[in-house]
């Protein structure tokens, strides 16, 4: 969704219609949803978080910065909600990639040979990652799943830029590293 959009819904129901943020719900409930299930793996219970973080992200909005992206915004408030309910639960949070083949190259290289080579290299980065501190792999996800800047994830995660870019530089050399301890048993 365009930033000029989401910011006219905001303003629209910042002035006293409730109803365009209907709008950002539909837009932004999936990749909400997909971190509630990653994070707690009980689909009704991830559907409950996922409708939590809405209602904070209606009852907040006027903190929402406009000339920001808002999926950022809702996506660290989110992550917060999740964060209280493994608390509560005295349980580390948890955040795992959603498919596989999402972490793989895209599907134009045309050969079949290719993308089965794809897939398997998409399967074993999630596996990686899977393994990884969740600090890392967070980070990761956020950069390379959500296409998140740097101040984007330094400011989701709580942490300086500099963190933000040590935490990815330290995932990425992660994944370098086991990439490296496979191809030389093989």
């Amino acid at each position: 969704m365009d930033e000029n959009y989401e910011a006219e819904i905001i303003r629209e129901v910042l002035l006293g219609n409730p109803q365009p943020f209907e709008k950002l719900v539909r837009e932004y409930q999936g990749p909400v949803y997909g971190l509630m299930l990653r994070t707690v793996q009980e689909p009704d219970i991830a559907a409950d978080l996922a409708q939590e973080a809405f209602t904070k992200a209606y009852a907040r909005l006027e903190s929402f910065r406009l000339g920001k992206r808002f999926f950022p915004w809702l996506y660290t408030l989110a992550l917060n909600v999740a964060r209280d309910y493994m608390r509560k639960r005295g349980s580390d949070l948890h955040v795992f990639m959603d498919d596989p083949q999402d972490a793989g190259p895209s599907e134009d290289s045309g050969a079949e040979q290719e993308r089965m080579e794809a897939r398997l290299d998409g399967a074993t980065v999630f596996e990686y990652v899977s393994e990884m501190p969740p600090k890392y792999r967070e980070a990761l996800i956020l950069r390379f799943r959500h296409d998140f800047t740097m101040k984007e994830i330094a400011d989701t995660l709580g942490i300086t830029v500099s963190g933000a870019k040590m935490r990815v530089g330290r995932g990425l050399d992660m994944l370098r590293h086991q990439f490296k301890e496979v191809s030389n048993v093989r």
